[in-house]
């Protein structure tokens, strides 16, 4: 019996931890194929979550972003934040946004995870209409 708790409350915590999105996670860019950069996601006390760039793995051709619309117009690329408001809802996250910061654009977002993966979804207005990413886990 006590076998069986045991591999029940090990379930339990194995998936509540699988939903999860928090952590250093590498952006793999969809149309290279190549590490473009390392993301930061993490909860604010808001109860959201925020990805912001630790890392560039490929010189970009500007050190800010000059194409960006809003607070991040000309900011620097390092440690802007372009990931934000994301909520989970399941085992998915949704109802942010994120920012290509190399044309400046907001999407709305869904991320899932699977496994050591997150699929990364961004697009304008249904999700049918958008671009997908593959992100790896930094270990």
């Amino acid at each position: 019996m006590k076998k069986i708790i045991f591999a029940f409350v090990a379930l339990f915590f194995a998936t509540l931890s699988y939903a999860q999105i928090e952590g250093k996670w590498k952006t793999i860019d969809d149309e290279t194929g190549k590490a473009k950069s390392i993301v930061e996601i993490y909860k604010k006390s808001d109860g959201k979550y925020y990805g912001k760039i630790l890392q560039l793995l490929i010189k970009p051709a500007h050190a800010t972003c000059v194409d960006c619309k809003d607070d991040r117009k000309n900011k620097p690329l390092l440690g802007m934040e372009i990931v934000r408001g994301m909520k989970k809802e399941g085992n998915e996250f949704t109802g942010g946004t994120i920012t290509d910061p190399k044309t400046g654009k907001t999407y709305k977002c869904n991320i899932s995870r699977e496994g050591d993966k997150l699929n990364v979804r961004g697009y304008i207005g249904f999700s049918l209409i958008g671009r997908s990413q593959t992100w790896q886990a930094v270990k």
